[in-house]
């Protein structure tokens, strides 16, 4: 009897373990390019959560000209926005902004795997 009860009960525990939902992960890869003449600093966003890439208090850096490729891990389906600004000059921004403070059209993307296309950073 005990034995009956105690697969019972793991039978009910492992049914909700695989009912219950999760945040599934996936990766997206941001392309950057600056085309500024001057250097920029870059974060995501994570629009769902609080959450920044690549966080602890670092950001991506870009020289003038220079074009990368910004790989994340994020949940599956999350809204990721790029903020974006001149080294040096946060007045000078593109997306959202230094510390997701701003409004922005087209600059989030859906966490579902693959690339963006080229994000140009244009003055």
């Amino acid at each position: 009897m005990l034995y009956t009860y105690a697969r019972r009960t793991l039978v009910a525990l492992s049914l909700a373990t695989l009912l219950a939902p999760s945040a599934h992960a996936a990766d997206i890869t941001f392309a950057i390019k600056n085309s500024h003449p001057n250097a920029m600093r870059v974060e995501l966003y994570s629009q769902d959560r609080d959450y920044v890439w690549p966080g602890e208090d670092k950001d991506y850096f870009l020289d003038d000209g220079e074009t990368k490729q910004l790989p994340i891990s994020c949940n599956e389906g999350e809204s990721i926005c790029y903020g974006a600004w001149v080294d040096g000059d946060e007045g000078t921004y593109w997306g959202v902004g230094p510390g997701n403070k701003e409004k922005c059209e087209d600059c989030c993307y859906t966490c579902s795997g693959g690339e963006t296309e080229e994000i140009d950073l244009v003055p």
